[in-house]
């Protein structure tokens, strides 16, 4: 959620939207919500993940809950150490924690912050927080935008020896870098098309890279994240209606970020200008639009072109109305979330065998009952009515 609200609507009733989603995904069996950070565009309306993340922690009783993400470029890394070891224990042990380094230019400019700076502070500030999560040393630090004397948390967090972190990632090489020296997995936004894999792979060689220059290991795959959006209905028609409700607006705002694989292009790599929404999302492969099935099989091309990740991230978005929006996530988690969670085998085994036996079962039902009924006859003799407890005959148990 980072989250993707248009400008038109009630701040108060969207972020109160946001958190009735997190509990609809809570009751579904959803195992993660991860919340953003920004400051500036009144479309992502979410400044403090932490907060959000409280409010959440009490509606909800199972799902993990994350920074997605803190931006670490406009805060003393002692303070969002800090800030985090505490958010461990009020939720005893649900919070991820993911980081970057703030993604809008707007708000590093409403910052006093040139946006060319963000990604070093971030890895400034990583180097700190890590410091500080694992060592018992003091650190004494000082850059040109922070300062830090004989360092310490305050306390430990719940979880041991610190919450797990994600590294976000897109384009640059800044995640796979940082991500690369502490062993860290990341947190991509993703495509689904040739442009998007051939950037995972770049940034993969510089995440190995990386390990091997700190000595770290390299996390493993079933902690990587994927994240991008999608719209489930019962058939494709009705999802296609059911995103003229918000898909438009959506498409101005996140579709102006300047990434290649963002953009539908044609086969000689031309952008395509007069594109539908609809075809913008399906094209660029950073979506989808339509069924169950098509989900599946938007999932499982990303295990076989990537070579596997752990999660997926449904991106958060108004495209649908209220109703619409949560019927979405109930598809996803009667369908598609079990047929990659494995939770469907032993029963769909049941059920074949119950179908190949169908026959073997019924016969050895109705003898069951004819053996109930000859036994209840012979106690009750001769030729009593069934007033008087006699069964005169079986009903076909079909």
């Amino acid at each position: 959620m980072p989250p993707l609200h248009p400008p038109h609507t009630s701040v108060t009733r969207d972020l109160s939207r946001d958190l009735e989603l997190v509990e609809w995904m809570d009751d579904l069996g959803f195992d993660e919500a991860w919340f953003g950070e920004h400051h500036t565009s009144g479309y992502e309306i979410i400044t403090a993940p932490d907060l959000m993340i409280m409010a959440a922690a009490a509606r909800t009783r199972h799902m993990r809950l994350g920074t997605g993400v803190v931006s670490l470029a406009y805060h003393h890394p002692l303070v969002v150490a800090n800030r985090i070891a505490q958010l461990d224990h009020l939720t005893r042990g649900r919070v991820l924690f993911g980081v970057g380094p703030g993604s809008l230019p707007s708000d590093a400019k409403m910052l006093g912050i040139p946006y060319t700076e963000n990604r070093r502070r971030m890895e400034e500030s990583m180097d700190v927080i890590m410091h500080l999560f694992t060592s018992d040393e003091p650190l004494t630090v000082e850059t040109d935008w922070f300062k830090l004397h004989e360092g310490l948390l305050n306390f430990e967090p719940y979880q041991r020896p610190h919450p797990p972190v994600f590294v976000a990632s897109v384009a640059s090489p800044n995640a796979p870098r940082i991500a690369g020296k502490w062993g860290l997995p990341l947190l991509s936004l993703t495509g689904n098309n040739v442009q998007n894999f051939a950037i995972i792979r770049e940034q993969f060689a510089i995440l190995r890279q990386r390990a091997e220059e700190f000595g770290a290991p390299i996390a493993p795959r079933s902690e990587w994240r994927l994240t991008g959006p999608m719209h489930i209905a019962e058939t494709r028609e009705q999802a296609e209606r059911e995103v003229a409700f918000g898909l438009e607006d959506w498409i101005k705002y996140f579709f102006r970020v300047p990434v290649d694989f963002f953009k539908l292009k044609d086969e000689l790599g031309n952008e395509i200008e007069d594109a539908t929404d609809i075809e913008v999302i399906r094209g660029t492969g950073f979506g989808v639009i339509g069924t169950p099935d098509d989900a599946i099989a938007h999932l499982e091309r990303l295990q076989r072109e990537t070579g596997g990740f752990g999660a997926y991230l449904l991106l958060a978005h108004s495209w649908a109305n209220r109703e619409a929006t949560l019927k979405s996530h109930e598809l996803i988690a009667h369908y598609v979330i079990p047929h990659f969670q494995g939770a469907l085998k032993r029963r769909q085994s049941r059920w074949a065998d119950m179908q190949a036996t169908l026959g073997e079962t019924f016969d050895q039902m109705r003898a069951g009952m004819d053996e109930a009924v000859e036994r209840h006859n012979r106690e009750y003799g001769g030729g009593a009515g069934l007033a008087e407890g006699r069964i005169a005959a079986v009903p076909d148990p079909i």
